[in-house]
């Protein structure tokens, strides 16, 4: 929601939606903020737990399923599988989104790829759906007053209004916004460690055929799924910038991650909002 400083500040029950690319410090500002008196609520946790847990859990069955000594103890009922999904520890999740291209080395074939892409939008979406609802639990039922949403680095490249309408009904949408050392960093760390990302449909339509076509390859079965997510990140930078910085003129406003090096307490938070405002 659009907001004057004199408003946000007599604005008793605050709830803020912290969004940016992963690793720009959402966590770490929400961490801030004193779990007695603010609802913490994760989209990525939601989405793992609740609207991909039978997906996840049934791709790891499938895996298990590969090895005879585990798929007999699983058909048998011996043992069973679940998810230990943490706001800390979101790995079951990132492995199902997984990497585009060649299945013998870990990668998955575009159809399929695309199918797990449609399913986790559909469950960011339906997450950020539930943000009145749980300003309204966090309240009602557990007594607190404030409330803040650690939104997924996606969430902006969902191409829904009525979701991002409805953060921005329930939220003061904070982008936390990377200069360019620091979206440096975060292509140094994806080089390094090449991790599973969402991908707007046609924006990943569009990259793949350039991508084919600078590696003189004949399809994304011949992709190494590392080296893709390396080549595209950069531009996945540049894509979801300017989509995160038309929600926060709309429904927010934008902080510096910088900034966040500095932020000891909630006051320091607030005052970071503030100054933004």
């Amino acid at each position: 929601m659009r907001m004057k400083l004199r408003e946000f500040r007599a604005w008793k029950n605050k709830a803020l939606t912290f969004m940016g690319m992963s690793g720009v410090g959402k966590t770490t500002l929400a961490s801030k903020l004193p779990k007695s008196t603010w609802f913490l609520y994760s989209g990525d946790y939601r989405i793992g737990t609740k609207y991909l847990s039978e997906p996840i859990l049934d791709n790891i069955k499938k895996q298990a399923m590969q090895i005879p000594f585990l798929r007999e103890l699983l058909r048998s009922d011996s043992i069973y599988i679940a998810n230990n999904i943490t706001v800390d520890n979101l790995a079951p999740l990132s492995t199902f989104v997984g990497k585009l291209g060649d299945p013998r080395l870990g990668g998955l074939g575009l159809q399929e790829f695309k199918r797990r892409q449609s399913l986790h939008r559909r469950a960011e979406i339906c997450a950020m759906r539930e943000i009145g609802e749980f300003i309204v639990k966090a309240k009602e039922i557990y007594g607190y007053s404030k409330f803040v949403n650690d939104a997924g680095g996606s969430v902006c490249e969902l191409n829904d209004e009525k979701t991002i309408a409805h953060l921005g009904e329930h939220t003061l949408v904070v982008y936390i916004q990377a200069d360019q050392s620091l979206e440096q960093s975060l292509i140094e760390r994806q080089i390094d460690y090449p991790k599973p990302m969402y991908y707007q449909q046609e924006f990943l339509d569009s990259q793949l055929d350039v991508y084919l076509q600078e590696q003189a390859l004949t399809g994304s079965e011949e992709i190494n799924p590392d080296a893709f997510v390396r080549w595209i990140f950069p531009r996945l930078l540049a894509h979801r910038r300017p989509l995160y910085e038309s929600i926060a003129q709309r429904f927010g406003c934008t902080v510096e991650a910088r900034a966040i090096e500095s932020v000891r307490d909630e006051a320091d938070v607030l005052a970071l909002v503030e100054g933004a405002l």
